[in-house]
């Protein structure tokens, strides 16, 4: 989930990136639990009460995103052209041939983790398999370049080369973030940009990195929902994310 920041970069200690791998795990079972769930003709409301469920059956978890900033559900699910930030509903059924957005956070001891994927509903055609793999091989480059002594750049620069050479869009609008001690922190981590560029990455920070990739426009609209964040073609887009800490041996994925 993208979302305003704080005005501070804040480190972790080694026993807080504890706390959020613990949380993360938490996450990442959610994950794959709606995702097996996903099929042509269940809605998006009842993947949101799923994922309420699954969080909370699991000691001290809490949905991080259950009325963050007033949002309604405990899920963004977003289908197609729809980004992010996309408000559960009975009303919204998946059909065979859909991709749906899947993301989530988890609270637990007063940390929260943050992490998406997307999924194909039933049979998907070539090009949105090659949208899904190319975004998720540009979540694993960026997360490589997340490095101590790397640049913020760095990272964004990873992702763009993986997304631009097949002939995708970096969304630019919309960034990855801090996040540990609140769900969205300083600093944020663009898509896109150049090595050496932006803050440098220090042992301790923790960081959701969230390639948002589409087939055609990187432009984007919000819905009058003032949720939904859609491609401004209609065209579909892809969303991996991962919290990802810092640390002296190179980046450790936490979700």
């Amino acid at each position: 989930m993208i979302g305003s920041s704080a005005p501070t970069t804040l480190l972790k200690s080694a026993r807080e990136i504890e706390i959020m791998a613990r949380g993360g795990e938490i996450l990442h079972a959610t994950l794959m639990h709606l995702k097996g769930h996903v099929r042509p003709g269940i809605s998006t409301g009842e993947l949101d009460q799923l994922c309420e469920a699954f969080i909370r059956s699991h000691a001290g978890a809490e949905p991080a995103f259950k009325g963050l900033y007033g949002f309604p559900g405990s899920a963004c699910i977003s289908i197609n052209e729809e980004i992010v930030h996309g408000i559960p509903s009975r009303k919204r059924v998946l059909r065979d041939g859909d991709i749906v957005t899947l993301d989530v956070g988890v609270k637990l001891e007063g940390m929260y983790t943050d992490a998406a994927i997307t999924v194909p509903v039933g049979e998907i055609d070539a090009e949105t398999q090659h949208l899904l793999d190319v975004t998720r091989r540009s979540l694993d480059a960026g997360i490589a370049a997340a490095v101590a002594d790397n640049h913020v750049g760095d990272i964004g620069a990873a992702v763009q080369a993986v997304v631009e050479a097949e002939g995708f869009a970096v969304v630019r609008e919309l960034v990855g973030h801090g996040v540990g001690f609140s769900p969205h922190e300083e600093l944020q981590i663009p898509n896109y940009g150049k090595p050496k560029r932006g803050k440098k990455l220090s042992v301790g920070l923790t960081i959701a990195i969230e390639p948002m990739v589409n087939v055609g426009t990187a432009k984007t609209r919000t819905l009058s929902d003032k949720w939904t964040v859609v491609t401004a073609d209609g065209k579909r887009s892809a969303h991996f994310e991962h919290t990802v800490a810092i640390t002296e041996n190179g980046p450790r994925i936490l979700t």
